[in-house]
């Protein structure tokens, strides 16, 4: 357990969203949490997916979860005891179970219910961790648990696949940032856009990027993270590209857009 009393500084909270499934959002989550880990940034997961993949993709077996996100959010559950440490030394995790899944009918009574996390992220037992960085993985969808994660964060980092869609989608959840930070988080503020899946042999993907960078500019990352197989294999051998072939080509993708993570919030690797 962390020493309670040490004063540390705010870390920097980043919710990692995208309404649509199947676009690379836990991979990133993971990879991305990792790759700020290997460069010596402490860094808390944190899933709030019903689906668990970030814990599992973590290698938190389903047995090791006796406390999870929703004992956090729903059960009172002081953060210091659900967090747990995962393979990658500095990367702490939250891990989630389908429990989460009625949280939304759970939170419809609760007039606070779209600040919850954020109250458990400001407490001083968070402070205690010494985190650089605090990655929340959403659900695929703009629900009130990504409602949650976006009234806590700082930013939002939003996975971008790389298909004919791509846009549209990107305009109805860009929406909804807005109407949090009107409504309930005035200081969040757009991380970036990080393309994912793209396919460099595809004109659909250069498409998609000249789009997509046309449209949004500076908020899109420079780093894009290709279609690789070692990506995809990783959670099955259940632990992050970056342990499971740390020279492929998706790993190196994920350390160069931590790269650019810490260049634009000012920080230096350890």
């Amino acid at each position: 357990m962390p020493d309670l009393s040490e004063s540390r500084k705010k870390p920097k909270i980043i919710a990692i969203a995208n309404q649509k499934g199947g676009v690379g959002k836990t991979t990133t989550a993971i990879n991305l949490g990792t790759a700020l880990a290997a460069v010596g940034k402490k860094v808390l997961l944190i899933d709030i997916d019903p689906q668990g993949n970030a814990s599992t993709g973590m290698g938190i077996e389903s047995d090791q979860r006796d406390l999870t996100s929703y004992d956090l959010l729903l059960g009172g559950t002081p953060i210091e005891d659900v967090v747990c440490e995962t393979q990658v030394p500095g990367l702490l995790i939250s891990p989630a179970t389908t429990d989460l899944a009625s949280a939304d009918i759970e939170l419809a009574g609760d007039r606070a219910r779209s600040g919850k996390l954020r109250k458990l992220l400001q407490g001083r037992n968070l402070a205690a961790f010494g985190l650089d960085f605090v990655l929340i993985d959403c659900p695929p969808s703009l629900n009130l648990l990504t409602v949650n994660a976006m009234v806590a964060a700082d930013s939002v980092l939003v996975p971008l696949q790389c298909e004919f869609f791509a846009l549209e989608g990107l305009s109805q959840l860009m929406l909804s940032i807005r109407e949090v930070r009107q409504n309930l988080n005035p200081e969040l503020r757009i991380e970036g856009i990080v393309l994912t899946m793209y396919d460099s042999r595809n004109n659909l993907s250069h498409q998609v990027e000249k789009d997509v960078r046309e449209n949004m500019g500076d908020l899109v990352f420079q780093t894009v993270i290709p279609r690789n197989v070692r990506l995809s294999e990783a959670p099955s051998y259940a632990m992050p590209a970056l342990l499971y072939d740390h020279t492929s080509k998706g790993s190196i993708a994920y350390q160069k857009l931590a790269a650019e993570v810490l260049r634009r919030n000012h920080q230096k690797s350890a």
